[in-house]
């Protein structure tokens, strides 16, 4: 199925099914995806590289940061989040505890009101810079898709050996400060079942939760083509359900179907 990259550093601002009016920042490539997963349902398609030359300095970010910030404000656009995503794994950029602190300066100039997100894959959780960049900003919004091994090796791929024990001990380190983010889907994928719904599945991820205590969940489906084309989204219903074993816990849950 069709997948697409985003095509400028700063872009938008968008309406974020999750976050609000959003204005993206994209310090990958532009023209090429880098990541350390190479999930079956991303929107951005196959990961082409773990590592890039070819990423945004943080003074070229910066500059462009401003430019969209001044040109919202003359023509007196709101902004509810700014929000770290684009092509591949944000972490990954060498300057992002700089671009992180350049972004606060910017926020607390431009949109003193608006919120910072990063949206991340947990997988650079092992830099003391990158948690403690995450610690600084509102919404630190960390992947977990499974509690067990082999659904992270199906749903997630990652480059370098991954076990959900070793994603669950670095997210420990935020002592509940930060927002969880679990993708469910079914389908399959080159002869597999894929299916991160069931009860197994769920009461796995439930003890990942009672052990981690996030401030909140974010829960969701595919609502984009992605590059496989055997899978399916997650009814509304079904995510609601698991939703309310999550709340159950105490635990806040957002769901988007």
């Amino acid at each position: 199925m069709a997948t697409f990259l985003f095509d400028e550093i700063i872009f938008g601002p968008v309406r974020s099914r999750r976050l609000g009016v959003s204005l993206g920042v994209n310090l990958l490539p532009t023209t090429t995806k880098v990541c350390s997963f190479d999930c079956i349902y991303c929107e951005c398609g196959w990961t082409q590289s773990e590592q890039s030359s070819k990423l945004p300095s943080r003074g070229l970010v910066k500059e462009k940061m401003i430019e969209r910030f001044e040109d919202m404000k003359s023509k007196g656009e709101l902004l509810d989040v700014i929000t770290f995503a684009g092509n591949g794994e944000p972490t990954l950029h060498p300057e992002f505890e700089g671009v992180i602190d350049d972004t606060i300066e910017l926020r607390n100039k431009y949109f003193a009101d608006a919120r910072i997100a990063v949206l991340s894959n947990s997988t650079m959780l092992h830099k003391p810079s990158v948690v403690k960049s995450l610690l600084k900003i509102d919404q630190n919004i960390l992947k977990l898709d499974s509690g067990f091994d082999a659904t992270i090796q199906l749903l997630n791929q990652p480059h370098k050996p991954t076990s959900a024990e070793e994603v669950i001990r670095h997210l420990e380190q935020f002592k509940g400060n930060f927002i969880l983010q679990t993708m469910f889907i079914r389908g399959s994928y080159q002869g597999l079942e894929v299916d991160n719904t069931t009860d197994k599945e769920i009461e796995k991820w439930l003890l990942a939760i009672e052990r981690l205590k996030p401030k909140e969940i974010m829960i969701y489906t595919i609502a984009r083509d992605t590059p496989v084309d055997s899978l399916k989204k997650v009814p509304i219903a079904d995510l609601e359900n698991i939703a309310n074993r999550a709340r159950a816990l105490g635990i806040p849950v957002q769901v988007s179907g």
